[in-house]
């Protein structure tokens, strides 16, 4: 049985999805359930522990863009000398 529920997305994101799903012949909430299927069913207890690889090719058109903490030199020399002991 199906169960209804509300969520909320970007426009922009949501439009692409729709997109996607029309393009694959299966609709918005099945590509969804598909997805949080994935997710929930793979044995991992957070979101951080699931492969971005997976992820990605699960949920990304185009390029993924990684986006990291800046850290000064200062603090990667650091780091770089305390992991060579």
């Amino acid at each position: 049985m199906d169960a209804k529920i509300t969520l909320s997305f970007n426009e922009s994101i949501a439009a692409k999805a729709k997109r996607y799903a029309e393009k694959n012949n299966v609709s918005l909430s099945r590509l969804v359930e598909f997805l949080l299927d994935k997710v929930t069913s793979s044995g991992y207890t957070s979101f951080e522990e699931f492969p971005v690889s997976d992820w990605v090719s699960q949920v990304a058109e185009g390029q993924a863009v990684y986006q990291t903490k800046q850290r000064s030199r200062k603090s990667l020399k650091k780091e770089y000398y305390t992991s060579k002991r």
